[in-house]
């Protein structure tokens, strides 16, 4: 799943990253509630860790603009305020569970993936597979012909987003906005690098490409040459 820590406390907010990725999951932090709002009204993020009292913003504000927005993203609210009425308010906001600190790293890990669980539609698609190459949405697991393909959080989204669009062509507008969250042209070769790292892993020994540069156009992952 993709995650946004809200969190103000740089130390915490690093480990809750840390931790995350390390449990197969890819994590965005945001230091303030102004920075955090924008970026979950930007990015498509499965999940959103909000600490309550943030600068800027706080953390109840940031759900309820979200929430007004039509913004259905589950929301854990993390807080010191522990009371039954804090409690109340943090779900009546538009928070989907509430985990009072201190906390244990893995109940909070438990509570999101019960969330994302909650939070897949039954018409949404769990799994990608062009070929012999399957990408689960779950579990965050990509193989290709059985064999398990270890990806960096950043090659697995590109993945994902141009599997999800398989057989068509992705602009690269397209996965500045989708994959990398920009809205302009940074003007640098980041997408050339992870393309090219991520054929490496998809395609390198096997014997059908994959993944494919339509030159002038973009890219595209399809089974079968151009």
């Amino acid at each position: 799943m993709r995650v946004l820590v809200i969190e103000d406390d740089r130390e915490t907010a690093q480990f809750l990253q840390k931790s995350l990725k390390e449990s197969g999951h890819s994590a965005d932090t945001a230091g303030d509630g102004e920075t955090g709002l924008s970026m979950a009204q930007g990015g498509a993020y499965d999940i959103l860790i909000v600490d309550r009292m943030l600068p800027r913003l706080d953390g109840l504000s940031v759900v309820k603009t979200l929430r007004s927005e039509g913004s259905r993203t589950p929301v854990l609210i993390l807080s010191a305020l522990g009371d039954v009425d804090d409690r109340v308010k943090g779900l009546r906001a538009g928070g989907d569970d509430y985990l009072t600190k201190p906390y244990a790293y893995t109940e909070l890990l438990a509570r999101i993936e019960a969330l994302g669980r909650r939070a897949v539609p039954e018409e949404q698609e769990t799994r990608y597979a062009v070929g012999d190459l399957v990408l689960d949405r779950l579990s965050h697991r990509v193989t290709r012909a059985g064999e398990q393909i270890q990806l960096q959080p950043r090659e697995y989204r590109l993945l994902e987003y141009l599997m999800k669009n398989a057989g068509q062509v992705v602009t690269r507008t397209m996965l500045l906005e989708n994959v990398w969250d920009y809205h302009f042209d940074p003007q640098t070769n980041v997408i050339d690098v992870h393309v090219s790292r991520l054929r490496s892993k998809i395609d390198k020994g096997f014997d059908k490409p994959l993944l494919h540069t339509v030159r002038g156009a973009g890219y595209m992952v399809r089974d079968g040459s151009l």
